[in-house]
C-alpha cells in the first residue's frame, strides 16, 4: 500500500489551519500544522513533507523569510497563503522560490486541486524509475531529466523548484521555438492557473541566475512576445 502524501500547514490562525487540515486530510492526505516559522526547519527534518502550504503573515519570521531558508535545503514545492493580493507580493514569492500563490479568502477545492497540481508535477529523483525512456534533454554542458527532476550543468549538479525545472524544460525540448507568455503559463502552470505573464518573466530571470548563457545555446528574450531556447550551429 503506498504511504500518504505528507502536507506541512504553516499558518498561525489555528482555527485556518485545522480547516484546511480538514479538507487536505478527507483527500488522504497525512498534515502537520505548525503556528510559527521558527518551527518549519525542524518539521522538515521530522515530517519530510511532499508539500508546504506556506502562510505569508507569521509572527516573528515571516512566510518569506521561512521560504527563502527553505529552498536554500530542501526542493520541496511551497504554496504561499495570503491575504495580500498586490502584484508585488505574488513576486516577491514566486521570486523566493513559491510554486504557486493563493489568495485568502480561498475556496477549500481550489486549494486542494493546486495542492495536487503542484505534486502531481513534482517527483522527487527517490521516487523516479529508472528508465532508458526518461524524459530527458542534452546539450553541450547542461543534462535536464524531467523524470527524476534533475538539471546537471557545467557538471555540477543545479537545485531548481519544480516550476523551474520543468519550464526549462520546455523550452530546451524546443529549439528555437518562440513560445509567448501566455502559452508558457498555460503549459507548465496549467488554463486554470489564476496568475498573470509576470509570473513567467520571475522565473525566466531566477532561470538565467541559475544557467549562464553557453556558446552553444541560451535562454533568449524575444522582446514584446516572449521566450525561446536559443541553439546555435557550428
Amino acid at each position: 500500500m503506498a504511504s500518504k502524501q505528507k502536507i506541512l500547514i504553516v499558518d498561525d490562525d489555528n482555527n485556518i489551519a485545522e480547516l484546511i487540515s480538514l479538507y487536505l486530510t478527507k483527500e488522504c492526505f497525512e498534515t502537520l500544522i505548525v503556528n510559527d516559522g521558527e518551527s518549519v526547519m525542524p518539521a522538515m527534518e521530522s515530517f519530510s513533507p511532499n508539500l508546504i502550504l506556506l502562510d505569508i503573515m507569521l509572527p516573528g519570521m515571516d512566510g518569506y523569510q521561512v521560504c527563502r531558508e527553505v529552498r536554500a535545503k530542501y526542493s520541496v514545492p511551497v504554496i504561499m497563503l495570503s491575504a495580500k493580493g498586490e502584484v508585488f507580493d505574488k513576486v516577491l514569492g514566486l521570486e523566493l522560490g513559491a510554486d504557486d500563490y493563493i489568495e485568502k479568502p480561498f475556496d477549500s477545492k481550489e486549494l486542494v486541486a493546486r495542492s495536487k497540481a503542484v505534486l502531481r508535477r513534482y517527483k522527487p529523483a527517490a521516487a523516479a524509475p529508472s528508465n532508458p525512456n526518461d524524459k530527458r534533454v542534452e546539450y553541450p554542458d547542461l543534462s535536464i531529466n524531467l523524470t527524476n527532476y534533475s538539471v546537471v550543468y557545467m557538471g555540477a549538479n543545479v537545485d531548481m523548484p519544480p516550476k523551474e525545472l520543468e519550464l526549462l524544460y520546455f523550452l530546451a525540448s524546443s529549439p528555437n521555438h518562440v513560445f509567448t507568455r501566455e502559452q508558457l503559463l498555460d503549459q507548465i502552470w496549467g488554463y486554470e492557473y489564476m496568475g498573470d505573464t509576470r509570473t513567467v518573466d520571475v522565473h525566466i530571470k531566477r532561470l538565467r541566475e541559475k544557467i549562464k548563457d553557453h556558446a552553444n545555446w541560451k535562454i533568449s528574450t524575444i522582446w514584446g512576445i516572449g521566450y525561446k531556447f536559443e541553439v546555435r550551429n557550428g
